[in-house]
Formats: structure tokens, C-alpha cells, sequence
């Protein structure tokens, strides 16, 4: 049987970040299973689930958890899967719905090259075997939103396998105390999505947007490898900027790019594990660990007061923070797959099985691929942290904020002061303007070279630290001043006239007599306190360091 036909699509790339949508919904994903099943073709040590910090009341028995993660990424594509209808984020209910979306009779499915080409560049990347020969099955059920009745998926043969995900999580409060872990990656499939359900409760209606129905999906199924919500939505967290680096997805979760669902079962260590709990369509790393973390306690509490765990999907509520019954598993769901009758299977090549003269525009080339593939996360804070003596967190930081690593080194090309003063006032004191406003990096009034100006004018001491504080923060509130004009305005330049601070010392010392005799006692805090009433007098234009040798000169004169 040939390959199927490959229908072409252009992409244009726009990354972003934001919070929560709450009302996204993604409930139809291949079941994530709790044991590893086939052989592999690459050697993994699954890793053992770390012990709760609960015991019993008898205080006779600790807990495991274990966790395991379904995530589903929307294609960067600027169309859907198998038709033509265009991909746009809050566009009028049901104005992009093609025929086949809508499952009218004799349409028929033309696979799109760009979603093929993201899912074989996400699998390499997340270091998983390609499979040249992939399958698409159907996946039926009923829902409003699904008007063919059935889903197009890959449960049979997706077209990636046995890959890895490895994250860094912090031990203990310091985040200098980093371990990296590894998270087994047991399928990479392609699927499409289904439509949107809008429930009307005032009419007690429920209105369907057929706009994303069809929109191609990266459904990445993770082993259950994990054991807290923090180690999930690390992983997770990471997993998106490796999506967002590649281009294949934008992730962007408060649009419903990436949407989670988590399985969750906990188990005394030595035991078999325990029966799991689906918590469905998280789309907030921050909600994941919560969601996680609360499912964890609630399944050892019901354990520990001789209850029994139902196999049940729920859902959390963000605001009572808690995890709510959907409906039950017991009676397992008959999907009745088969095979997808009107694709054919999905071949791929590389360079030393590629067919002599075949249609580039046809064939997909796994190699070529491969030589594509970008920088990734985990490369790129080695880089940091070799080129400019970074912290390990401080490369974290840097990347884990939408446009923050390339103002950082938009401002490092721009002025001469130390890497490491960059990334502390880039961390600390930009990026803390940033979070009181919630604005995002390129909603920011100071831009890379106006912050590169202020380092320089503190570089060559101009003025003080205290000063470069006062300019920045008369920069967020003047629009299209330069840090030398507001230094000039207000008068900041650093006191150069050394007699002149002598006098204002002197003057500070004789007003103070009880802080001049705590000082020559041998107090610490005395000679701090001078350096404080000393740089209030000149409006912090003194530099600390200055002020302190003429206190000490003319206390001992």
C-alpha cells in the first residue's frame, strides 16, 4: 500500500506565555498504562518512586506515589490535520470548519507534512526511536463535539517510541541544590482534537464551536516514573520549552496548547501499586503540582480510614483547590478501534532507505530532520553557565521566562558591565518590576538598551547603586527618557567633591554623639547606621565605601 499523500504547510512562529484558561477541555487520550509493556530499544532504569513524608495513625507504614502523565500539544501548524480549515486562537465560533471537520459524507482525510514533520522533530529531540512505518486507527465514542463519532488516532503503531525527558528539581528550600531526574517517554502519537462544548447555564443549553475540531495534537504519554506535583510540572514545564525551542508547538497553556492529564495511585513501597485516579485537563503547571500533590493526600487518607480507591476520573477545582468525581472507570469503555480505512500507512524514510528520485515534496527524511534540530533547553543553560560564570539557577530563571533569556543578552551585548551584575539586576530587579505589573517581557517600558545605559552610567560610578535604583524606577514611569537625562534632572551623579562629604560626615557625627560612642565602643551596627544618616543627607549620591573610610579617619583623629 503507498504511502499517503502529504499535504504541504508553511508556519509562522509566535511564542508565548500566559496563565490559566479554565475553559479548555481535552478528555479523549490514549490510556496511559501503569506498567511498561514491550521491549525496548533503549536501556532506561525506571526510577524508583521517593517515600511520602506521611505515615499511618499507627505510624507503621510510609506511602509511595506514583505518577504518570498524559500531555496533549497542539501542532504549530497554520492548519489542521487533515484538512485544509486554518489554525487561529479566538476566532468566531465555527468559521473555520471545513467539510471534513464537520464530517459531512465523502470527504475524506489528506494528512498534513508540517504535523508529521513536528512529531518526528519532537521525538528526536526527546531522544525517541522514529518508527519508519506508523498506523492511524479510529478511536470511537460519542460526544457533541466529535461529529464523526469516532477520533483519528495512532494506537496501534505511533510514530514515536521509548524516548526520555530529563528535568532538574531542586532538593529541599535551596535552589542550589539541583538533581536532574529522567522521565521514560513511552509513545509519541499523532491525533486529531475534538471540537469545544460551551455550556449556557442561564438557557441550560449547550452551544458547539467546531473550530478546533480536527487541529493536530502531539499526545506525549509519559511512563509513570514520577512520585510529587513538583516532579510532574518540572517535567512538564520542561517539555514545553523544549516545544517552544523546537517550534512545533507554541505551548502556550492559557490557550489550551498544552493541556495534562495526570494519573495517580500511591502504594505502601514493597506492595503492588494501589488504584490509580485520572485527574483530567489541567492546563497550569502551577494547578498540576496541586492537583497532584492533593490527589496524593486525599487517596492515603481514604486508605487510612479503611475506605477503598474508585478507578475514576475527576477533575480540579482551582478555587477550593481540590480534586472533584467526573465519572467512574469500573465499567471499562469499549472505543472499538480499527484501523483508519481511508489512510494508508505512514511511511518515512532516512538518507540510507530513501527511494532514488522521490518527490521530496512526498517523502519525509528523518535525517534531514535531525540535522535541523535547534539548541535545546538543557544545552542552552550549559552555555550560560560556561560563557558568562552564571549560577545553575540563574540559567533556569533566565530560560524559564518568555523572553527574558534574549533580553538578557540584548543587554550583555550592549554594555560593559560584569555578566553576573546583569543577571542580578536582570532577576532581582526587572524582573520583579515585571511581576508586580504581571507583565510579560515584551510588555516592558524599559527595554535591553535602555537598561544596558544604566549599568554603564553605575559601571563607571557614576552614581551609586541606590541611585541606578532611583533612575530605573523613574524609567518605568517616564516614557522616552534616557538614564542620563533623568540622572541629570534629578541630580544623581555620584558626589565627587571628597571635601565636601567630609564636611557632611563631620556634621552627621556631631549631631549623633550616642552612635559616635556606640561606635568607638567596637558596635558593628554603629558605623552602619552613620553610613545610613550620611547617604540620606546626600540623597544616596555618596558611595558607601567612601563614606565608611572618612567615619573611620575621623574617628580615630
Amino acid at each position: 500500500m503507498a504511502a499517503p499523500m502529504l499535504r504541504g504547510c508553511c508556519l509562522g512562529r509566535c511564542w508565548a506565555l500566559a496563565c490559566i484558561d479554565s475553559g479548555s477541555r481535552h478528555g479523549r487520550g490514549a490510556a496511559s498504562g501503569f506498567t511498561s509493556s514491550g521491549k525496548r530499544g533503549q536501556s532506561f532504569v525506571a526510577q524508583q518512586p521517593l517515600l511520602t513524608a506521611q505515615k499511618s495513625s499507627k505510624g507503621e507504614h510510609k506511602w509511595a506515589a506514583v505518577v504518570g502523565l498524559e500531555i496533549h500539544a497542539q501542532i504549530a501548524s497554520n492548519s489542521k490535520l487533515f484538512s485544509g480549515s486554518q489554525v487561529h486562537f479566538a476566532a468566531p465560533p465555527n468559521s473555520l470548519v471545513s467539510f471534513f471537520d464537520a464530517s459531512l459524507p465523502g470527504t475524506l482525510p489528506v494528512l498534513n507534512r508540517r504535523c508529521v514533520e513536528a512529531a518526528v522533530m519532537t521525538g528526536l529531540a526527546l531522544n525517541c526511536h522514529i518508527n519508519k512505518k506508523s498506523l492511524f486507527d479510529r478511536k470511537h465514542y460519542f460526544y457533541a463535539d466529535l461529529p464523526a463519532g469516532y477520533q483519528i488516532t495512532q494506537q496501534r503503531l505511533p510514530i514515536a517510541v521509548n524516548g526520555s525527558l530529563a528535568y532538574s528539581v531542586c532538593v529541599g528550600k535551596k535552589w542550589r541544590q539541583v538533581i536532574t531526574k529522567t522521565v521514560r517517554i513511552k509513545q509519541i502519537q499523532l491525533e486529531q482534537d475534538s471540537g469545544k462544548s460551551l455550556h449556557d447555564e442561564l438557557r441550560s443549553q449547550t452551544l458547539i464551536d467546531l473550530n478546533r475540531a480536527g487541529v493536530g495534537l502531539l499526545e506525549v504519554v509519559l511512563e509513570p516514573d514520577m512520585s510529587c506535583g513538583e516532579e510532574a510540572a518540572t517535567a512538564v514545564r520542561e517539555l514545553q520549552l523544549i516545544l517552544q525551542a523546537l517550534g512545533t508547538s507554541q505551548a502556550n497553556m492559557a490557550e489550551g496548547q498544552l493541556r495534562v492529564d495526570a494519573n495517580i495511585s500511591v502504594h505502601h513501597p514493597g506492595e503492588p501499586l494501589g488504584v490509580r485516579t485520572e485527574v483530567k485537563n489541567l492546563n497550569s503547571a502551577r494547578f498540576l503540582a496541586r492537583a497532584i500533590d492533593y490527589e496524593i493526600q486525599r487517596q492515603i487518607n481514604e486508605l487510612e480510614n479503611g475506605c477503598e480507591i474508585l478507578n475514576e476520573t475527576r477533575s480540579f477545582d482551582y478555587k477550593l483547590g481540590c480534586t472533584v468525581p467526573m465519572r467512574d472507570k469500573e465499567g471499562k469503555q469499549d472505543y472499538r478501534f480499527m484501523p483508519e480505512p481511508n489512510l494508508p500507512p505512514l511511511l518515512l524514510y532516512d538518507t540510507a532507505s530513501l527511494p532514488a528520485g522521490a518527490d521530496p515534496q512526498q517523502v519525509i527524511n528523518i535525517d534531514r530532520i535531525r540535522e535541523q534540530l535547534p539548541e535545546l533547553p538543557s544545552e542552552t543553560r550549559e552555555k550560560l553557565i560556561r560563557q558568562y560564570g552564571i549560577l545553575p539557577e540563574h540559567s533556569f530563571a533566565l530560560l524559564n521566562e518568555v523572553g527574558l533569556l534574549e533580553f538578557f543578552q540584548n543587554v550583555i551585548k550592549e554594555t560593559r558591565a560584569e555578566p553576573k551584575k546583569v543577571t542580578s539586576w536582570v532577576l532581582n530587579i526587572f524582573l520583579g518590576f515585571l511581576k508586580q505589573r504581571n507583565l510579560a517581557v515584551n510588555e516592558s517600558p524599559v527595554t535591553p538598551s535602555v537598561l544596558a545605559e544604566l549599568l554603564n552610567l553605575l559601571d563607571r560610578k557614576v552614581i551609586s547603586s541606590a541611585a541606578a535604583k532611583q533612575v530605573f524606577e523613574e524609567l518605568w514611569r517616564s516614557k522616552g527618557k534616557t538614564p542620563s537625562q533623568i540622572v541629570s534632572e534629578r541630580k544623581l551623579e555620584r558626589m565627587q567633591d571628597e571635601e565636601a562629604l567630609e564636611r557632611v560626615c563631620h556634621a552627621v557625627m556631631e549631631g549623633h554623639p550616642q552612635v559616635v560612642m556606640d561606635m568607638k565602643r567596637g558596635n558593628p551596627r554603629a558605623i552602619n547606621k552613620l553610613i545610613g544618616l550620611v547617604r540620606k543627607v546626600t540623597h544616596n549620591r555618596a558611595d558607601p565605601t567612601v563614606i565608611k573610610e572618612i567615619l573611620e579617619k575621623q574617628l580615630s583623629s
